[in-house]
């Protein structure tokens, strides 16, 4: 159940001595009110701030990214308001 499609389910499954319980709404909201410091990095660039927006929701304070989007100024706005650092690496591993 879950996140999880079928297989994923019995590949998970397998890893332990019987099934696991699914976590439960409340437990996945514990959790989440859990998470801070968490670090983030992409090796594209972040296009727009919505997804700045997101990953503060997830507890994430620490950014790398390749930069050179067009929205890096807006991107880097959410990032102030939000407490994120965020470091600009300059080197793009995706291409396409």
């Amino acid at each position: 159940g879950g996140d999880m499609t079928p297989h994923e389910r019995v590949a998970f499954d397998a890893l332990f001595d019987g099934p696991v319980a699914a976590l439960t709404a409340d437990d996945k909201r514990a959790h989440m009110a859990t998470l801070d410091g968490v670090c983030l990095a992409s090796d594209a660039f972040f296009p727009f701030r919505d997804n700045i927006d997101v990953a503060a929701k997830f507890g994430v304070k620490f950014i790398a990214q390749a930069g050179g989007s067009v929205q890096d100024a807006n991107v880097t706005a959410a990032c102030d308001q939000y407490g994120i650092a965020m470091a600009l690496t300059g080197i793009r591993l995706f291409h396409h």
